[in-house]
């Protein structure tokens, strides 16, 4: 079911492509998934989800063929535990500021000795099909860990981070990273770009995969492939609309 141990080679290749959802129907994922979407990242940290609409997030996409990232809305157990139990295909954590918070978190993750997540998995066990043995000896593998590096707090601290072997892959966030220097709405200012580079070029030291979360600017696009992102997170729903409903109204001189 999960496609996590796929996605932790894959996500270096350089053609992962990843789409956003911030609205409620589900059929909107399944939609993007077949589209072509690789991952759909599932915005729990700043979209209206409840636990049982997420859940049918999570089955969309994976029914539409694409994986389910989460991102999450904290980085509490609370804020984890349910959505590891819905059988994800990765995660994505926001906010974390260095290794000490990445750490704690990505413990949450794993079952202990590594790890101190609580035992109760429903969809990620195939509810109940699956082996438990099995499951156990997979469950480490079978989705992937990605830390959101949004603050330059975490860009100071970002080799710590990356050092991490729970740690998979991060991403990262150019809009909270602008605000974090006084330059929010200025994404691609040169002193944003600078930190992003800092950030991909330690990954790249580190042997880790690093993206980017971006919108469909064909502008912001060219510059993170330049430096060398290796899978980008580009387009969402919200946008989709926004964009094809001015592109009708040019089309019929409406303004």
């Amino acid at each position: 079911m999960n496609r996590g141990a796929e996605f932790r080679t894959k996500l270096k290749s350089g053609s992962v492509l990843g789409g956003h959802v911030f609205l409620n129907d589900p059929a909107i994922t399944e939609a993007l998934a077949r589209y072509g979407y690789d991952f759909i990242w599932i915005d729990a940290e700043h979209g209206p989800f409840d636990k049982q609409n997420l859940l049918l997030h999570v089955m969309a996409a994976n029914a539409g063929g694409a994986a389910a990232f989460v991102r999450v809305p904290g980085q509490q157990m609370q804020d984890l535990k349910y959505v590891l139990e819905m059988g994800i295909d990765g995660i994505i954590i926001p906010q974390v500021m260095d290794e000490v918070e990445a750490r704690q978190v990505l413990e949450l993750c794993l079952y202990p000795p590594e790890g101190t997540r609580g035992f109760g998995p429903r969809r990620a066990i195939a509810y109940n099909q699956q082996d438990l043995k099995t499951y156990l000896q997979q469950s480490r593998e079978s989705f992937v860990r990605i830390i959101q590096i949004e603050h330059i707090s975490a860009v100071q601290r970002i080799e710590a981070i990356l050092s991490l072997p729970a740690l998979d892959a991060v991403i990262i966030g150019p809009n909270d990273l602008s605000a974090s220097i006084g330059l929010l709405g200025d994404s691609l200012n040169e002193k944003v770009l600078e930190l992003a580079q800092h950030v991909i070029d330690a990954a790249k030291k580190a042997g880790k995969p690093v993206g980017v979360s971006i919108g469909p600017d064909e502008r912001t696009i060219k510059t993170y492939q330049n430096m060398g992102v290796d899978f980008i997170s580009c387009g969402d729903d919200i946008s989709f609309l926004q964009q094809g409903a001015k592109r009708t109204f040019s089309m019929v001189g409406k303004s």
